[in-house]
């Protein structure tokens, strides 16, 4: 009966999550919004089109979202439920509910948010996988917002670890659907092993408004914020940005002054977010604030550089000819003093072994293996 009210009054147009607060404020249950004279509704903000759902609401939706919850593995946390996550509750507009597949006491772990770029580089994305491989066996979860991309690495680099932490994904949508669908099987080992969350009730479409929304709440559940690769103008510099209302730690990885995907990384660093480049990095700044996790060095194989050492000495100096930024082949012929053939025989071995990766334009980058 409880669950009847939250879903209606979620569903109540014009109702937002401060909205929400309001009303809980004034009358203390959802169920007593819908029987409260019109003057006290009003006195809370709420207009016509409001007033006249609370006095007629659509129980047929309600009702599908109730079939919904009785299906395996799906759940609904309220606000005034004592398993709400605590670190989201003290946020300045937490959503009243929280649709969840999976396992609801994910969300009560230590929790680091990780986000980047949808279009990361070869590098980028290999170092989100391999920072949350790295944090998830130290025993955070790795929450993020299952978006291509970085959000992906990071889900996949935390459900590759098989240690005591897990991830948990934000959705934008409703959780009787994926978004995007090439993640239909990430959402599903996601679901098996973390969970999945959304404010959102089932039959909600991808919106671009609904975004935003989601991102408070992946800041909101997590001690801190990790960006690894963003652009000056990304929807992971909104993320970092609400962490730091939220009042929780922002990470960043710096990047080459080159490159405009770690120009939002560069720039959160100017600002005051804490520059990283290991994992070991960001479980130092946590540590005060969780305790129980594992404690790693700065020797981890999960985060220390990878060396090449056994590369033959000409393809050592002609990897280090590479620098750290994508770089044409024909800069390389004349940095090398080889011929295209040679240059080009080269860069196919390199990529082959892991050490190079295309980047856009036709040129070249190292990875993280050297």
């Amino acid at each position: 009966m409880d669950q009847k009210y939250w879903l209606a009054l979620l569903r109540a147009p014009g109702v937002g999550s401060r909205t929400c607060l309001r009303l809980l404020q004034r009358f203390s249950h959802p169920a007593a919004v819908f029987s409260a004279p019109r003057s006290e509704l009003e006195a809370c903000g709420l207009k016509e089109e409001s007033l006249l759902w609370l006095r007629s609401p659509d129980w047929s939706a309600v009702e599908s979202d109730l079939l919904w919850l009785e299906q395996p593995g799906n759940y609904l946390i309220t606000l005034d439920d004592p398993d709400y996550p605590t670190l989201l509750r003290e946020i300045s507009d937490p959503p009243p509910v929280l649709f969840v597949h999976g396992d609801p006491e994910r969300l009560q772990t230590p929790q680091l948010a990780m986000v980047g770029s949808r279009n990361p580089s070869f590098a980028g994305r290999q170092t989100a996988r391999e920072f949350a491989r790295f944090l998830a066996r130290s025993g955070l979860t790795i929450t993020s917002g299952l978006a291509i991309g970085i959000d992906a690495a990071a889900h996949e680099g935390a459900l590759d670890a098989a240690g005591p932490g897990t991830t948990i994904a934000v959705a934008g949508t409703g959780l009787d659907r994926v978004y995007p669908g090439r993640h239909r099987e990430l959402a599903h080992r996601i679901a098996g092993d973390g969970a999945l969350v959304s404010e959102f009730p089932p039959g909600t479409a991808p919106r671009r408004e609904n975004f935003p929304r989601r991102n408070r709440i992946i800041s909101g559940l997590s001690l801190g914020t990790l960006v690894v690769e963003a652009a000056q103008r990304s929807g992971s510099l909104i993320t970092a940005r609400q962490a730091l209302e939220q009042g929780r730690e922002v990470f960043a990885i710096p990047g080459s002054i080159h490159n405009p995907l770690a120009r939002g990384c560069n720039g959160l660093i100017r600002q005051g977010a804490k520059l990283v480049e290991t994992g070991q990095d960001v479980l130092e700044e946590l540590g005060a604030l969780v305790g129980g996790l594992k404690d790693h060095m700065h020797t981890s194989p999960d985060t220390a550089p990878l060396q090449a050492d056994d590369l033959d000495p000409d393809y050592r100096q002609f990897l280090d000819s590479m620098g750290f930024d994508p770089v044409a082949v024909d800069t390389l012929i004349e940095r090398n003093g080889l011929t295209p053939d040679v240059v080009s025989s080269m860069l196919l071995l390199l990529e082959l072994d892991g050490y190079v990766s295309s980047a856009p334009g036709g040129r070249y980058c190292r990875t993280g293996k050297n």
